[in-house]
């Protein structure tokens, strides 16, 4: 792994999203990188603010409406995309969803973290709240003491590297459109394949669950409704 390639899938919510852009751009890295945000059909204004961002900042703006005519979420299309250009360059693809905020380690820390683990597929840092509580969705981490663990259940791609050798071993392609929770089968997988995925509670980032989707709040609030409105409005796929 010489690289990494690191990616923002986003959808408007452009607060939240800028604040993660500049925390991945101050980040203290020695490794190349480069750095993309993949803008999934956003409004017309908010892609005018990231366009704008993108000349101030020097990040890598991507408009997925130049690149297809599929509505979104291009989730699935972000990651085949990625993932060849990542094995094009053996870079690790690290992707930081746009409701995290990283610390200025995080980025070289996943790094080192997953190099120095040959069976790496998966390096995860740990999600917390503002106050640095670990929260959704590691609550299963909230006893663990600061580290590096195995994890048996499934790394969410809030804040996670991708290691070449696992990319090398599965194609996204293979990945079923119709079951939109990609990070728990990419996770599977990479177990099935004799890889370990490691969640690093020694390297906390922020997390505002959903904050790019604020619908989605509905689950902790109401959870009820929520799942009603996602199996029978299909909102989970907006």
């Amino acid at each position: 792994m010489k690289a990494l390639h690191v990616i923002t899938p986003v959808k408007d919510s452009i607060e939240f999203t800028l604040e993660t852009v500049k925390a991945v751009l101050g980040s203290e890295i020695s490794v190349p990188y480069t750095y993309t945000v993949y803008n999934d059909f956003s409004t017309k204004e908010n892609t005018a603010l990231l366009e704008k961002a993108s000349e101030e900042y020097g990040f890598k703006l991507v408009n997925l409406e130049d690149l297809t005519t599929h509505p979104s979420p291009n989730y699935l299309m972000v990651l085949q995309l990625t993932q060849e250009q990542a094995l094009k360059e053996d870079a690790g693809l690290l992707i930081v969803e746009s409701d995290v905020v990283v610390k200025k380690n995080t980025l070289q820390g996943l790094y080192d973290g997953a190099l120095q683990r040959e069976d790496c597929a998966i390096a995860a840092a740990v999600t917390t709240d503002e106050g640095g509580q670990i929260n959704y969705p590691y609550l299963h981490a909230k006893d663990k003491l600061s580290g590096v663990y195995p994890d048996k259940k499934h790394c969410s791609f809030c804040c996670s590297l991708l290691t070449p050798a696992f990319l090398r071993q599965f194609d996204f392609h293979q990945l079923d459109p119709a079951k939109n929770w990609f990070d728990v089968t990419i996770s599977h997988e990479a177990l099935k394949l004799g890889f370990q995925n490691y969640l690093f509670t020694n390297l906390p980032v922020w997390h505002r669950p959903h904050g790019s989707r604020p619908w989605k709040q509905l689950k902790y609030k109401n959870p009820l409704k929520y799942y009603w409105l996602k199996y029978t409005k299909g909102l989970d796929k907006i």
